[in-house]
């Protein structure tokens, strides 16, 4: 069919059209917001870069980018292959539907409940603050502490997703790939290193991209954990955007909201690049 006689495209209007409604503009605004000094909505006044000068000029900016990536780093470092440990385990079980719905509970629980959960499930008469408490541990703020119960409750909200999608990517391989590996002696780690992490490559690149991006702007979690502190230990990038939001600083923090998009589309980017030459390497 000539290209132009191919209307399929239009299809893609509608979906195109709420893309452009509920994301571009929404884009095309705060970037306005970012080059002004907002004192109300009608009263703004044009100081082109300045925001951002002082942006990536200040040492909290950084420090808290630090942080952010840190975070980034271990929950990805934690959760991608205890998903994948767990996914194994259960392709050998009888009834893998029963325990991926039991893992995909936390998925559904509400974010702005998560962190009053676990924080009384800590607290010295709580389901967990008993138990360590008889064994002498001594639940405090302190800044291990506090990054500890974030990262073990982000892991406990997160890791069904990663099982689930890592059990979807084993699910699809093809049995006669197992049976030639094991007329061939193929020990369990060839199986997996060979067989299933190949084929498991293009579920595990969307989990790392949804994780990268959830982890990297945490907020309601962290927030209501203990508000950045103690002393700034757990301030990450979103509860500075978050603070200056709050504060009514909207210019500054159109412009902080704007940096941190370009952060996370230039990892995306370059996450992208890299996968794509690794494919055609392959």
């Amino acid at each position: 069919m000539s290209a132009q006689h191919n209307r399929a495209w239009l299809l893609v209007l509608p979906a195109a059209a709420v893309m452009g409604f509920v994301a571009v503009l929404p884009l095309l605004t705060v970037l306005n917001y970012s080059f002004h000094d907002i004192f109300t909505l009608e009263s703004r006044y044009w100081i082109g870069l300045e925001w951002y000068e002082e942006i990536i000029t200040s040492s909290r900016f950084w420090a808290s980018l630090g942080r952010s990536a840190l975070f980034s780093a271990i929950v990805l470092s934690i959760q991608v292959p205890l998903g994948i440990a767990v996914a194994l385990l259960l392709r050998g079980t009888r009834h893998p539907t029963l325990y991926l719905m039991a893992l995909a509970l936390p998925l559904v629980v509400p974010w702005n409940m998560i962190p009053g959960m676990w924080l009384s499930l800590v607290s010295p008469s709580g389901l967990l603050g008993t138990p360590l408490a008889a064994v002498g541990f001594d639940y405090k703020f302190t800044a291990l502490h506090t990054w500890a119960l974030i990262v073990t409750m982000d892991t406990w909200h997160w890791l069904g997703l990663v099982v689930i999608l890592s059990y979807a990517g084993l699910s699809a391989i093809p049995q006669p790939y197992y049976r030639a590996a094991e007329i061939d002696g193929a020990s369990r780690a060839a199986i997996f290193r060979h067989i299933e992490l190949p084929k498991i490559a293009g579920a595990l690149a969307i989990v790392l991209l949804l994780r990268f991006v959830d982890s990297f702007m945490i907020y309601t979690e962290a927030f209501r954990i203990n508000a950045g502190g103690p002393q700034g230990a757990t301030t990450f990038l979103s509860l500075d955007l978050g603070e200056e939001i709050n504060g009514f600083s909207y210019g500054s923090a159109a412009a902080r909201a704007m940096t941190y998009f370009l952060i996370v589309i230039t990892v995306v980017w370059a996450f992208v690049q890299v996968t794509r030459r690794r494919e055609a390497s392959a």
